[in-house]
C-alpha cells in the first residue's frame, strides 16, 4: 500500500523538486493529478507518478522490444467467444503462421501491450462519461496515441438460467437476499459495467451474496449457472445462446483491438485485422447470437477530426 500514500504539498514539492508555488501552477495548468480536502490539496502518490512517467518526453518506449514477427501473433485482454473461434480458424486458414491469447483482462492486456508481452491488447472498457470505449484508458496506459481498430459490437447483459425462475429483472434484482450470483474479475470490462450498474442503482457489491466470487470466462459464469451454483452473473448473449440460458440485455457494446501505432502495419498484426474481412470469418460470425460486425476491421481511434 506504500503508493497509495496521500502527499501534501510540500511533500509533492519535494517529490518533484520543485518550488511549491510551481506546483500549484501544475494543477491549474498541467493536470497535476490532485484533490482539495478541508481547503488543503492533497495528492495520490501512485497518480503523480503516473503523470510524471506520462508527461515524460523521449520515454524509453520499447526497452524490451519484441522479437521481429516470424509466424507468431501475440494477443492479450479481454476474453470473448468470437475471439476464440477467430483464432482457431485464422491458425487453420494460414498454415506457418499462429495467433495465441493470453487471457487477463481488458486493463492487463493495455498493461501487458505496454510492456512489450504482446503485439494486441483486446478490451471493452467502457468510460466513465460511456460515451466512448478504450481510448482514454489505452492513452492512460500507454502513454501515447494508440491505434484501435473495431473487433465486433456484442450485447452484455445478466445470464440467468432458463426460464428465468428467480425472476429477475435487472440489476437492482441482483441485491436481493434470495439471489447468489457468480462474478468477473476487476479489471475486465464486463466488471466495470456491472460496478457502474450497481452504483446507478445505489448498491454495493458487499450488499450481493457471491460477489466475490470470480471467474476468469464468460462461459464459465454461464456454466456455473447451468450447474446451479449462481443463480446469475455478467455475461455475454453469445453465453447465453450457446448454453440455452435466459439473458437480460444491458447494452450493446464496442469491443476493440489495441496497437501501438508504430506496430500498426507490422506482417502478423495486418493478416490478423485482413482476416476480419475473410468471408469464412463472417460466417462464422453469424453462428453466434448478440454480436455485429457492421463496423468491424474499421480503425476507430485515431479519427480524423
Amino acid at each position: 500500500m506504500e503508493n497509495k500514500i496521500l502527499m501534501n504539498t510540500k511533500q509533492v514539492a519535494e517529490f518533484l523538486d520543485i518550488n511549491e508555488k510551481m506546483v500549484y501552477s501544475l494543477i491549474n495548468e498541467k493536470g497535476l493529478p490532485a484533490t482539495k480536502i478541508t481547503g488543503k490539496w492533497l495528492f495520490p502518490k501512485h497518480l503523480v507518478e503516473q503523470w510524471l512517467e506520462n508527461s515524460t518526453i523521449n520515454f524509453p518506449r520499447y526497452p524490451n522490444p519484441l522479437p521481429p514477427y516470424h509466424g507468431l501473433l501475440i494477443i492479450s485482454g479481454s476474453n470473448d467467444i468470437l475471439l476464440d473461434r477467430t483464432l482457431s480458424l485464422y491458425n487453420k486458414v494460414h498454415s506457418g503462421h499462429c495467433a495465441v491469447f493470453g487471457n487477463m483482462g481488458s486493463l492487463a492486456g493495455l498493461r501487458a501491450l505496454k510492456d512489450n508481452l504482446c503485439h494486441i491488447a483486446s478490451s471493452h472498457l467502457l468510460q466513465e462519461d460511456e460515451s466512448e470505449y478504450n481510448f482514454d484508458f489505452a492513452r492512460d496506459e500507454l502513454g501515447q496515441v494508440p491505434a484501435v481498430i473495431n473487433f465486433c459490437r456484442r450485447e452484455q447483459g445478466i445470464l440467468t438460467l432458463h426460464g428465468n425462475p428467480r425472476r429477475i429483472k435487472g440489476v437492482k434484482d441482483l441485491a436481493r437476499k434470495d439471489i447468489r450470483i457468480v462474478n468477473r474479475p476487476l479489471g475486465t470490462g464486463t466488471r466495470l459495467l456491472l460496478d457502474g450498474e450497481l452504483k446507478k442503482e445505489g448498491i454495493k457489491g458487499k450488499e450481493i451474496n457471491g460477489y466475490e466470487r470470480e471467474l476468469e470466462r464468460h462461459i464459465d459464469v454461464g456454466l456455473d449457472i447451468l450447474c446451479g451454483n449462481a443463480d446469475a452473473g455478467p455475461g455475454i448473449r453469445a453465453v447465453a445462446g450457446l448454453l440455452d440460458l435466459d439473458f437480460i440485455p444491458l447494452r450493446m457494446e464496442r469491443f476493440d483491438l489495441i496497437t501501438i501505432k508504430d506496430r500498426f502495419f507490422d506482417q502478423g498484426i495486418q493478416m490478423f485485422l485482413g482476416f476480419l474481412r475473410d468471408p469464412a470469418f463472417r460466417e462464422m460470425a453469424m453462428t453466434l447470437s448478440g454480436y455485429d460486425l457492421s463496423i468491424t476491421g474499421e480503425m476507430v481511434f485515431p479519427q480524423d477530426n
